[in-house]
């Protein structure tokens, strides 16, 4: 955009910033820490880590130590005593039932906005200079990969002022941290999430925020976190989130620097690592990436469809990371021939075209007609259909025929009554697969079947969508983190916590589809008004007369 001044990021004082803890609540308590998640102190084992101390952490664990071993020790009361539970302070809010569900997002996001200045002493929480979205429930942070979704629903709420803080915030993250944490808590520092950022620089630009070159070094920089150690490897070897295959071409996969259990779900992983019958660390490691991936957790990644201690995630190269890293080749390539530097320019579109042959090579399949992960140490694909096969469409890397293949397979394998399914797997336990739906999942399908023509197929996944979101909102007054893709009363479940209200990512999705498809009976509908009459078409889909 021509009309976009010149900005140059961080040009604010940093010293406003609060220092972060140098270490997580591992780190911190030690023993402490191990004995209040394995003892289930607090039933969501999220909720320690995310605890502010009320003394010194050193001052807690001494204590702890000298108290510990005496007879009568009671640790949830020493735990009360020392630690206050994270909590933001309640904003009222109230459904009104006179309010359509764009006016009820749109009186959501100053529920969801954090706002840094204060930050808790020692806790978990990294400190950030800007205002920022979470996306709800005992998710009191900012995300990596779900914010990017909650910016398409800021952006047609008017909200460009927190797309610019936010697009700051993701900025410092890199040049902080160098890479963008999936959250930002200590304990997330290991690994990141899906590279969006790329995504985020097209989206600033388009909306006149900054220009998408303005976050050309961070962009770089994202790139080195992803491509750590490649240029060393050798055919069949792997470091950190690269795998070097026998043909010399370098493919990436998800990963994260500990084989540690996650501390957010400590006992959990615990657990699942007993389950194995496989060293530990790498149950753990590999539990790590699945977060990682935003799939966690998903049969994508297991061997035993319905045994989460057979997950495997860095044996696997995903489609998707793979089909962002080409956007991000694309991107960086791009900004850089508009900055004049031409043999960078050059040099990214070369590495976006060998990773487009690779691709093709290990992740295509023409037989079936679509995109499926692909198991480098096993050396062959993965033969679980999944909602990740249209992400090459999504970034436009596809050749028409294969979006034409893409799109038949889908509308064949994973439409469902209330939009796009995740997998085809049903009975897993693992909340990335049937019946479950996700915002994210429908966006990436519906722009992507758009940029290769297929409408017809894009409305109707959109058109279930909304009508799935809104029968909801209609019944419950809310928004809600996933969804069960057919008309019935259950929540979507599945996992490792309960289902979430807010909710960021489908806030911001079906606010944009919504204005895009403003015939839709969603933008008609209000809370607590059930029911409408194009419910009955949801039951139509399912097969079931209403």
């Amino acid at each position: 955009m021509t009309d976009i001044p010149p900005y140059q990021p961080f040009d604010h004082d940093a010293r406003a910033i609060s220092l972060a803890d140098t270490l997580s609540p591992a780190e911190r308590y030690q023993e402490l820490f191990v004995a209040v998640q394995m003892q289930r102190v607090f039933a969501d084992s999220k909720t320690f880590v995310d605890c502010e101390p009320r003394r010194h952490p050193e001052a807690i664990l001494d204590d702890y130590r000298a108290r510990c071993d005496q007879p009568g020790f009671d640790l949830s009361a020493f735990v009360h005593e020392h630690f206050r539970r994270y909590e933001v302070p309640a904003k009222e809010f109230v459904a009104n039932p006179d309010d359509s569900l764009a006016e009820h997002i749109d009186r959501l996001w100053p529920v969801l906005t954090r706002h840094p200045q204060d930050h808790p002493e020692y806790s978990s929480l990294l400190p950030l200079p800007y205002d920022y979205v979470v996306p709800g429930g005992r998710f009191t942070e900012l995300y990596y990969w779900d914010s990017y979704f909650t910016m398409l629903g800021l952006d047609e709420s008017g909200h460009c002022d927190l797309l610019r803080s936010m697009a700051d915030n993701f900025a410092y993250l890199i040049d902080t941290y160098g890479h963008v944490p999936n959250g930002n808590r200590t304990y997330y520092l290991g690994r990141s999430q899906p590279p969006v950022f790329a995504l985020m620089t097209e989206l600033f630009e388009e909306n006149g925020v900054h220009r998408a070159s303005d976050y050309l070094p961070q962009l770089h920089k994202e790139y080195a976190f992803w491509m750590e150690g490649a240029e060393a490897l050798r055919p069949g070897e792997a470091h950190r989130r690269c795998v070097c295959l026998a043909d010399g071409v370098v493919l990436n996969r998800y990963w994260d620097e500990r084989d540690t259990p996650r501390e957010e779900s400590y006992r959990e992983d615990v657990e699942t690592a007993r389950a194995s019958g496989r060293p530990h660390h790498e149950v753990y490691r590999d539990l790590r990436a699945g977060a990682e991936s935003g799939w966690d957790f998903s049969s994508r990644w297991l061997d035993d469809a319905h045994r989460l201690a057979t997950i495997r995630t860095t044996g696997i190269l995903p489609i998707d990371l793979n089909a962002l890293l080409y956007r991000l080749e694309r991107q960086i390539g791009e900004l850089s021939a508009v900055k004049g530097r031409q043999a960078c320019a050059s040099e990214f579109a070369r590495r976006a075209q060998v990773r487009l042959a690779a691709i093709d090579r290990y992740l295509w399949n023409p037989r079936a007609g679509a995109y499926f992960d692909y198991d480098w140490q096993r050396g062959r694909q993965r033969d679980n259909l999944t909602a990740a096969t249209l992400a090459p469409l999504f970034v436009q890397m596809a050749s028409a025929a294969q979006a034409d293949a893409v799109a038949a397979v889908v509308h064949r394998r994973l439409l469902a009554p209330g939009g796009l399914s995740t997998t085809e797997i049903s009975g897993s336990g693992e909340q990335w697969d049937q019946p479950n739906g996700w915002a994210p999942l429908q966006w990436i399908a519906i722009r992507g079947l758009q940029h290769y023509g297929h409408d017809e197929l894009a409305l109707d996944i959109e058109a279930r969508w909304l009508s799935i979101v809104g029968h909801l909102f209609e019944r419950e007054s809310k928004l809600v983190e996933k969804y069960v893709l057919r008309p019935c009363t259950e929540h979507a479940g599945g996992g490792e916590y309960p289902l979430q209200d807010g909710f960021g990512w489908t806030n911001g999705v079906t606010r944009k589809l919504m204005q895009e498809d403003p015939g839709h009976q969603a933008n008609r509908c209000r809370a607590g008004h059930c029911r409408a009459p194009w419910a009955d078409d949801l039951q139509r889909k399912a097969g079931v007369e209403p």
